[in-house]
């Protein structure tokens, strides 16, 4: 297994994602093809660990303010030399914390679509009271979505549900603004007729509470309506987070006493709603695997990114969704 990760994208440079690289490295069989500065990466990675890593040397990287078509030119850019190992055949799969809306054009047009899918999606894990995920796509690729498209992304989401997590009569749903039939605009009814003769376990209108529930598996929507749910429920933990500190910090010793208790309860509720547990999200869709990670990705998230993408083509999954375009 050959994976390049981008080494200079993320917000705090290379020194968490090459301690996420080491961290992975010690757990699981793979070969890194780490781009970046070699003179700065080098120096962050024991030596003992050089013969399992490539280094492919580029200074220049897209920071996370400038236009995503400056990728498309720069060539000597990390995460364009990363997406040129990957269309070449010298990797099989990407992962990078750098810009996400480079990442997302680089792949779709220097790898390409599965034939037959109009647009890629970004699939990203959300945390559910049943303590198991539901997958919401699209979270952020495109803006404006037709009704094929919604279909085609519950489709890749199917997929993805079945040969990664394992899970059997994968549930759908269509987020909405409320759970009738005639909620939602003309996209979303259209997209609703679409789904619903397509696939048994179509569950109908889903509202943006019944994510967290665990009742649906895989929830589908647009790339806008789907980026603001996954900022606004990553905001909503960190505030959530903050305000228990708060409250336990103001109050009497029988409550901290009590907080003290529930330590290991807030430490699963904690890793339950964090986003390095899972890591990246992937882009469906496109010829290849390409995993794209939280800008603000921790050493743990990186290593699960990772670990991401030795699961996506362990499993195959460009593949079994070019196998389910057939079917549908």
């Amino acid at each position: 297994m050959r994976i390049a990760i981008d080494a200079m994208g993320g917000d705090f440079g290379p020194k968490p994602i090459i301690e996420g690289v080491v961290q992975s490295l010690k757990e699981k069989d793979f070969e890194a093809y780490l781009v970046g500065d070699e003179s700065k990466i080098k120096q962050l990675l024991p030596a003992e660990l050089h013969d399992k890593v490539r280094f492919i040397n580029s200074e220049d990287f897209i920071r996370m303010d400038e236009s995503a078509t400056e990728a498309l030119k720069r060539k000597e850019s990390t995460i364009y030399k990363s997406i040129e190992l990957l269309r070449n055949g010298e990797v099989d799969a990407v992962v990078s914390a750098g810009h996400s809306g480079a990442s997302m054009s680089l792949a779709t047009l220097r790898i390409g679509r599965i034939k037959g899918i109009r647009r890629p999606a970004i699939i990203t894990f959300m945390p559910t009271i049943k303590k198991q995920y539901a997958l919401v796509l699209d979270v952020g690729a495109n803006v404006d979505c037709d009704a094929h498209n919604l279909y085609q992304f519950g489709l890749m989401g199917e997929v993805y549900a079945k040969v990664v997590l394992e899970k059997e009569n994968v549930t759908i749903g269509l987020l909405s603004n409320g759970e009738e039939e005639s909620k939602g605009n003309s996209v979303t009814k259209e997209a609703f007729g679409m789904l619903k003769e397509s696939f048994p376990n179509f569950v109908g209108n889903v509202e943006g509470g019944d994510i967290f529930k665990g009742d649906v598996d895989v929830i589908v929507t647009d790339g806008f309506i789907g980026n603001i749910v996954l900022k606004t429920s990553e905001g909503a933990a960190e505030v959530i987070t903050t305000l228990i500190k708060q409250e336990i910090q103001n109050s009497g010793i029988l409550q901290k006493l009590g907080a003290m208790l529930l330590k290991p309860v807030f430490k699963t509720l904690k890793k339950s709603i964090d986003y390095a547990e899972y890591g990246g999200a992937p882009l469906l869709g496109i010829n290849g695997c390409v995993i794209i990670a939280h800008g603000k990705s921790n050493p743990k998230a990186i290593k699960n990114a990772i670990f991401q993408a030795i699961r996506y083509v362990e499993n195959d999954v460009t593949n079994k969704i070019k196998e389910s375009l057939k079917v549908h």
